[in-house]
């Protein structure tokens, strides 16, 4: 098979067309574009459009939707506001942060019974340690939450935590059933909480957040009233005095 070459002459008029052509459009022309035509001379068109540069050679017109006109427009007018903000209402913000300061309000509750049973006179370690990991808890549960509102858009806003009582010694009850119980009654409330922090949710149509909510607190909850209303029931059983504490409290640290 044989490959002719092209003649020197046709290339030469062929590119002296080009240039010709393309030094013929104004230079405030706002686009160019070059496309391939199927004519017999195989030569290159240039397509100029001035006043729509999109509907140049092809006459395609590109328009963004409203909906994302809208959205770049709001992008462009936040400064110090989150982007990541979409579907989540002022209330369950306010919601959150009223439930996250709860959850340290509780540790801090929680702290200050661990510093009691560590006491040199109180000496009940398994109590000690058993309230220092309630108190992490809650503390991780308010972060969980501080991480959520940030995901969403909102902002995260703590108030002042209440000075907890130091004294947990009861006369009758005595301080290890009297602490558990004190705990069960603040669980209790926390579940009460959680339930208005998921109405809050279902009545702004926040799906999302309901679901959170759900997934990550609600069952660890009941576990935790059921767990403690287990103790206070054997705590009862052995009256909360002499031995029996004692042997409570080696359950509760060996656990």
């Amino acid at each position: 098979m044989l490959l002719r070459a092209s003649s020197p002459s046709t290339a030469l008029s062929l590119s002296t067309a080009v240039v010709d052509n393309v030094n013929q459009f104004p230079s405030s022309s706002s686009s160019v574009s070059f496309s391939s035509s199927q004519r017999r001379t195989d030569g290159i068109l240039v397509s100029v459009s001035k006043n729509n540069p999109s509907s140049a050679t092809t006459g395609v017109v590109f328009h963004p939707f409203e909906e994302v006109k809208k959205e770049l427009q709001l992008l462009s007018a936040l400064s110090q506001q989150s982007f990541a903000r979409h579907k989540f209402s002022n209330a369950c913000e306010a919601a959150i942060n009223n439930h996250i300061n709860w959850e340290y309000n509780l540790s801090y509750v929680y702290h200050a019974a661990y510093a009691y049973f560590d006491r040199d006179y109180v000496a009940l370690e398994g109590f000690a340690k058993f309230f220092r990991e309630a108190m992490v808890g809650k503390r991780e549960r308010a972060e969980l939450l501080m991480k959520y509102q940030n995901k969403r858009g909102g902002r995260v806003k703590l108030d002042m935590m209440l000075m907890p009582e130091s004294e947990i010694y009861h006369s009758e009850k005595g301080e290890a059933l009297y602490a558990m119980e004190l705990a069960l009654s603040l669980e209790k409330s926390t579940n009460m909480k959680l339930f208005q922090l998921h109405g809050v949710a279902d009545e702004n149509n926040d799906v999302q957040m309901a679901d959170f909510i759900e997934s990550t607190f609600m069952t660890e909850q009941v576990d935790a009233i059921k767990k403690i209303s287990e103790f206070i029931t054997q705590l009862r059983r052995i009256r909360c005095k002499g031995y029996g504490v004692w042997h409570f409290d080696q359950m509760l640290l060996d656990a």
